[in-house]
């Protein structure tokens, strides 16, 4: 079955699939078109994710090394008990986001999230530089969960007198040569995706059922051993800590925009991507702060800097058997956070190698599993490199620009179909515009002030190895350019 297509009547006759007014590197994919072709590309995803599927996705993305790993390191270096606060300010910023995806998600069910959306509406260079960045973000995101979740396993196995070799559990600029368990599990997850898409939502929807079982026994056995002293100061950083802090636990949200790279294997996409997109992220942000809540008022947030905190202050008020279900909860839910994450990384390459910009292999379908296998595999290798290399920290920060980076030209984006497509049937329409998506971008871009300088350097040297590519590769290989020049022969 295919993607309704909005008609002629409302969207004007039919044209070419380029926009004329928008030569070289600014050319557009019309939407109807763009529709048409996914529906008719020999290679097609299997459409088999339901609504409950898709909002499970999003929870299964967020809620994970946000809670389980990043709120000790924030509250300790950032924002204090103030930490709380922080959610609140990525939460808002997110949720504006969140609004302008769900009516592109309703409006445009494509398989690429930000990166096809910024195709039809700003152009190929923009579609490029966004697709770019967010193989930049699922790639260390996926890196920094599998750090945290390595972090659970040791201390898992720590309980039953089984200590790992630290040379084979840190990274080098930690001491140790190569984090394995890390590694592995990127590995290991590589092989579920590659095995089949609705394989992967069952083994989801179990994990994450686990996981919001693991932190309502946290917040409960956690709420008796809270000592209001410790939320005092509750601002030790001032409010540029709790902005900092945002800057950072903007890694904890990230993942409601992966529900949208499953727009091309949802049932029902139109009515379903949004309750997925807004409903993950509203019960997740509920979770966030009632964590770090009780985190903070557990154990004094000086000492929360470590990579398994929520295990840790359950440890340290004498919970230790609860600790121990907390880690293997842990485990399972990062689990699910990689599951998505390595998803989400692999859709969107899929949908740049269709459209020319990457190499025709990206996108090829396995006939028995109906997945990418070859873009899953690459991907996973080099996630698991990540994994194994780099401190936690580091790959966090990193994370935040790519998605930041997105995030502002899909809200401006947004309001350029709103200006060019008036009359594109649009089932969810995000409210307030356009103030919503110029509170998502300038909101995202308050945060991006606030990312460490040197993140900042290493995303402009990111973007500048993208603009190669882009220029040396994918120009001159996109289809639409290839399009472009048939039609002027011909």
């Amino acid at each position: 079955m295919g993607f309704p297509l909005s008609s002629e009547k409302k969207t004007g006759a039919r044209a070419s699939p380029l926009s004329s007014a928008d030569p070289g590197m600014w050319r557009k994919r019309r939407i109807e078109d763009l529709v048409e072709r996914v529906n008719n590309h020999p290679h097609q995803l299997r459409r088999s994710l339901s609504g409950w599927d898709l909002t499970l996705l999003g929870i299964g993305a967020i809620v994970g090394a946000g809670i389980f790993v990043i709120t000790g390191i924030a509250a300790a270096t950032k924002a204090g008990p103030a930490l709380s606060v922080s959610f609140v300010v990525s939460g808002l910023a997110c949720l504006f986001t969140a609004l302008v995806y769900a009516e592109f998600a309703s409006s445009v069910p494509v398989s690429g999230s930000a990166y096809t959306y910024a195709y039809v509406s700003l152009g190929e260079f923009a579609a490029w530089t966004i697709g770019w960045n967010l193989i930049l973000e699922y790639a260390v995101s996926a890196g920094a969960v599998a750090i945290g979740w390595s972090g659970y396993f040791q201390r898992v196995f720590q309980d039953f007198g089984l200590v790992f070799p630290p040379q084979w559990t840190r990274a080098p600029m930690e001491g140790g040569w190569i984090n394995l368990p890390a590694a592995g599990i990127i590995l290991a997850i590589s092989l579920v995706l590659a095995a089949g898409v609705r394989e992967s939502a069952r083994f989801n929807n179990l994990v994450v059922a686990l996981k919001l079982a693991v932190i309502l026994l946290f917040l409960f056995v956690g709420l008796r051993h809270v000592n209001p002293a410790h939320w005092h100061p509750f601002m030790p950083y001032g409010w540029s800590g709790v902005m900092g802090g945002a800057a950072l636990i903007f890694f904890a949200y990230i993942g409601f925009d992966a529900v949208s790279t499953a727009a091309e294997e949802a049932k029902n996409p139109q009515r379903d991507l949004p309750i997925g997109i807004l409903g993950s992220l509203g019960i997740c942000t509920l979770l966030y702060i009632l964590v770090v809540l009780v985190l903070t008022g557990m154990v004094p947030y000086g000492s929360l800097n470590v990579s398994d905190p929520v295990a840790f202050a359950l440890s340290r008020v004498g919970e230790g058997l609860i600790a121990g279900w907390v880690s293997a909860g842990a485990i399972a839910g990062l689990t699910s956070v990689l599951l998505v994450m390595m998803y989400g990384q692999s859709r969107i390459f899929f949908a740049m190698a269709r459209d020319g910009l990457l190499p025709p292999v990206f996108c090829r379908v396995h006939e028995k599993f109906g997945t990418p296998v070859w873009v899953i595999l690459v991907t996973g290798i080099v996630v698991a490199l990540i994994a194994g290399l780099m401190p936690i920290q580091e790959v966090a920060e990193l994370t935040n620009i790519g998605t930041l980076a997105a995030f502002i030209l899909v809200s401006i984006g947004v309001l350029v179909v709103r200006h060019t497509h008036p009359d594109l049937p649009r089932p969810f329409r995000a409210p307030g515009m356009p103030w919503t998506s110029l509170l998502a971008a300038g909101s995202c871009l308050y945060l991006v002030g606030h990312l460490a300088p040197m993140t900042l350097w290493r995303f402009v040297i990111w973007s500048i190895l993208g603009f190669i590519l882009y220029f040396g590769y994918a120009r001159k290989r996109s289809h639409i350019a290839q399009e472009n020049s048939s039609h002027v022969v011909g």
